[in-house]
């Protein structure tokens, strides 16, 4: 499995034990800027029996070599479509290849046709809903693309004890009825979303302001990484910096935490975001969920992917009590069940690998991007990855070496920590005061 964040992999290794629970899982890192650290990976609590950074240009090599029977694509689309492209070239003259699957590791908001065409080319391309089954099944029809890879099945991180709801819906304010102690409301911080300084302090002053509110309830601002760590997106405004500057700092009642997602909904009473894919995690438990509509619906916050959901609240709403109630249709077109359903979620990923594992010969991995179809855009993705327009290694990418010792392994290490250190000041630091200068 390769990974090149946090997330995707949690989302990879997971996939590959809900299709194939006793297996030997190799995990490989992609180096780059959202490699993720060790403590990340702690974190999301997927395990693999091995764990190696690679460059992709090496990945292709390895995985050439291997006697590996399934390949799950963790990726960005463009790197999804370098490693096809790079595979398919190694394998052209194979008597037997992998399986290549890959997929999406959330709510598919933005960029659909885009990243759904760099990853046309696997053999399974998994669909984490019935709706987003549909909607990859018309992206890739629409071009003339085949469709046949396109494959439903759920998110492989839902689970976890449903929520046990002791308070009387509806009777008042639910931090004053009997149930757990304290009533304790998570707010699902995001990366990216949204993007200016002015909204994210926002959000976090109406989060502090809840708590004020509210001295009996517990509210939590959850992270995804620290200061200097990153994940699939990049993230320019760090909560911890804007909270550190909170005026009157957080309350007793109200404070920053980090870990596994499914351990702090074990503690969690009502779940709100944006639009992060923890509001699926949320639901599928049975846990009150609000998608927050107080920066507008709009397609550059992902929130309008809960259209129809009955979960689009406000904190002026979330503040008088309000607990929102789930739509049962919406929920099950996408996926999210809290009564059993998701137990057979995988059986059609499972079938389908199996039948192309147990096939006599797999046909070649024929992307739709091509030099002819895409002559002025594939070039670039693959060359970023250390490979011609035909998926050959580049003789500079190919001539270096995969591995170093000593002290030349000592010095690349530094280099690279240091490299990527400039690039998170660049993006958190440089990046955001240019933009300033920009609206003098």
């Amino acid at each position: 499995m390769l990974a090149d964040s946090d997330t995707r992999w949690k989302w990879g290794a997971l996939t590959a034990y809900r299709i194939q629970p006793d297996i030997r899982l190799d995990g490989y890192l992609l180096r780059g800027r959202a490699t993720p650290t060790v403590r990340q990976l702690d974190e999301v609590g997927a395990r693999a029996d091995s764990l190696r950074e690679i460059r992709a240009i090496d990945f292709v090599r390895t995985i050439d070599r291997s006697g590996y029977d399934v390949v799950v694509l963790a990726c960005v689309g463009g790197a999804v479509q370098a490693m096809l492209h790079g595979l398919g070239c190694a394998w052209r003259a194979a008597e037997r290849r992998p399986v290549v699957i890959t997929g999406y590791v959330g709510v598919v908001y933005e960029k659909l046709a885009d990243g759904l065409l760099l990853r046309h080319g696997a053999d399974v391309v998994l669909a984490n809903s019935r709706h987003d089954a549909d909607r990859f099944r018309e992206v890739y029809r629409g071009v003339g693309a085949d469709d046949g890879s396109v494959v439903e099945c759920a998110l492989p991180f839902l689970g976890g004890e449903p929520y046990a709801d002791d308070r009387a819906a509806g009777k008042g304010d639910p931090s004053a009825q009997q149930g757990r102690e304290p009533y304790t409301v998570v707010f699902a911080a995001q990366p990216s979303v949204p993007e200016s300084r002015a909204d994210r302090t926002y959000l976090l002053r109406r989060a502090v302001e809840h708590a004020r509110r509210h001295p009996d309830r517990e509210v939590l601002i959850k992270l995804r990484s620290k200061p200097g760590e990153h994940t699939t997106h990049i993230e320019e405004l760090p909560y911890q910096k804007l909270a550190a500057k909170a005026p009157g700092g957080l309350p007793a009642n109200c404070r920053l935490v980090y870990g596994n997602m499914g351990e702090v909904l074990d503690r969690t009473d009502l779940m709100v975001t944006v639009s992060s894919t923890a509001a699926l995690e949320s639901l599928h438990r049975g846990i009150p969920t609000a998608v927050l509509t107080d920066l507008g619906i709009r397609e550059a916050l992902g929130n309008h992917s809960f259209l129809g959901s009955g979960c689009l609240a406000s904190w002026d709403e979330l503040d008088e009590g309000h607990r929102p109630e789930p739509d049962a249709e919406w929920l099950a077109r996408q996926g999210v069940a809290a009564d059993g359903p998701y137990e057979k979620a995988f059986d059609a990923a499972r079938a389908r690998v199996t039948e192309l594992r147990e096939a006599d010969r797999l046909p070649p991995v024929s992307p739709y991007y091509t030099p002819r179809t895409a002559p002025g855009y594939l070039p670039g993705i693959l060359a970023r990855h250390g490979l011609d327009p035909h998926g050959e290694p580049i003789a500079g990418y190919a001539d270096a070496p995969e591995e170093t010792g000593g002290l030349r392994r000592v010095a690349r290490d530094t280099v690279r920590e240091a490299a990527r250190g400039a690039y998170r000041h660049g993006v958190q630091r440089v990046a955001p005061a240019i933009r300033r200068w920009g609206q003098l």
